[in-house]
């Protein structure tokens, strides 16, 4: 399967894409705005509980452990979760995640308001999120299908990817304003309510299978780990799914998002003291990072859609990163902080936007799972070289030891790639 990124008009020419094409439909406008306040209120919730836990309990153990407790439920239930969206109503699936996510960020106000927060409540709140997440997103990557059709499924596959990761991004800047303006207890009451456009948006919206010309697959049901490993053979001719779900896989269990678990512990060695507001700064310039990279992508599309590109981008986030950890000078952390978000929204959105493209309709939920398996899932084990291995070595060395194994770990496996003519088959066309 080729893919080509100039659209064939109806006289059989061929014209370019324009900028930002899916927002021009009205229907994606409302779904793509209301998942980025979903995965912004995502990321505000952790920016604002990992604070509390680390003034309250100190342990990067915790810490380490919050990631694994997210990121476990997309490993073990990713692939279920597929399976749901190609067999019932995507917006009903999404809400469920919804109730869940709101019902997360009131537990841990309420808690924290009547000072009752111990480490078992933060365990319980942090799986109940993570499921929330693992039902929210492979129904809400099938759904965007629904939403534009063909014409405008690659514009819209890739904004869909660039607003969940703007958002990821983006969130903890706000986390961090929120936390030094109205507290984490409001915080996270003004947090809960952030999910409620999309919630309410979903109840009325005229897309899913009721609505869709596409025809459902007749075989819907899920077979257990048989479902996983019938999937999996069958994208095994399609070498762009299988190595941007191995590099995705690759780099969420070696950093993933781990190193923001523990920014207040680099925030505070980099000389910013107790206060949050050098916490705030690094996060914000990450996020200040993923808008540029956001913009820059859809108007100028300068990078070319091949996994080679993708292979580039982790090599260079991985470099980032490794200065990152490296530097005790705090405005040397800032930048590079600001290119860690830029490559790793470019990186993280164009994976996802080839393996949707090349998914098979029929069972896209469940290779969407498949890869959320890997990309989300594979995230748990960041927060062991992390988090955990920072209460052993410090931070500084578990986050640049993790993302040079991460850097080798990525020639190597391009290198197979080029050699294999994986890349040769996806830039064919």
């Amino acid at each position: 399967m080729t893919m080509k990124s100039d659209v064939a008009a109806t006289d059989g020419s061929v014209e370019k894409p324009k900028s930002f094409a899916a927002l021009r439909n009205k229907g994606a406008r409302a779904y793509l705005l209301g998942s980025a306040f979903v995965m912004m209120a995502d990321s505000i919730e952790h920016v604002i509980s990992y604070w509390v836990i680390f003034e309250k309990f100190h342990s990067p153990t915790l810490g380490g452990f919050a990631v694994i407790a997210h990121w476990v439920p997309f490993l073990l239930f990713s692939m279920a979760s597929g399976a749901l969206a190609d067999r019932f109503d995507p917006r009903r699936i999404i809400q469920i995640g919804m109730v869940l996510f709101i019902i997360a960020s009131l537990a841990w106000g309420i808690l924290i308001f009547v000072d009752g927060l111990q480490q078992w409540h933060a365990v319980v709140i942090l799986i109940v999120h993570g499921m929330a997440g693992v039902f929210w997103g492979p129904s809400a990557q099938l759904l965007i299908h629904d939403i534009v059709g063909s014409a405008q499924l690659h514009s819209a596959v890739r904004l869909l990817a660039m607003s969940r990761t703007l958002g990821l991004l983006l969130g903890p800047a706000i986390g961090g304003i929120m936390l030094l303006t109205v507290g984490p207890v409001l915080g996270l009451v003004i947090n809960a309510a952030i999910y409620l456009p999309l919630t309410l948006w979903l109840w009325r919206a005229p897309f899913g299978p009721k609505f869709s010309d596409e025809p459902r697959a007749k075989n819907r049901t899920l077979r257990g780990f048989a479902d996983v490993v019938s999937t999996l053979k069958s994208v095994t001719t399609n070498p762009t799914i299988l190595s941007m779900t191995a590099l995705a896989g690759t780099a969420s269990l070696l950093v993933g998002h781990a190193f923001q678990a523990q920014m207040p512990a680099f925030a505070t060695a980099l000389g910013t003291g107790a206060s949050s507001f050098g916490y705030s700064i690094l996060l914000s310039a990450t996020a200040a990072g993923a808008i540029i990279a956001g913009t820059v992508l859809e108007t100028r599309n300068f990078l070319p859609q091949t996994p080679k590109t993708a292979f580039m981008l982790v090599g260079l986030w991985c470099i980032s990163l490794i200065g990152f950890a490296a530097t005790s000078n705090f405005a040397v952390a800032v930048a590079c902080m600001f290119a860690a978000g830029f490559l790793q929204l470019a990186f993280a959105s164009l994976t996802q936007t080839l393996v949707q493209l090349h998914a098979p309709k029929e069972i896209r939920g469940r290779v969407i799972g498949v890869y959320n398996m890997a990309a989300l899932g594979l995230m748990s084990f960041s927060g062991v070289t992390i988090g955990v291995g920072g209460s052993f070595v410090g931070v500084h060395l578990s986050l640049g030891a993790s993302a040079v194994t991460l850097f080798v770990v990525v020639i190597a496996l391009s290198a197979f790639v080029l050699r294999s003519g994986q890349t040769a088959h996806e830039a064919g066309d």
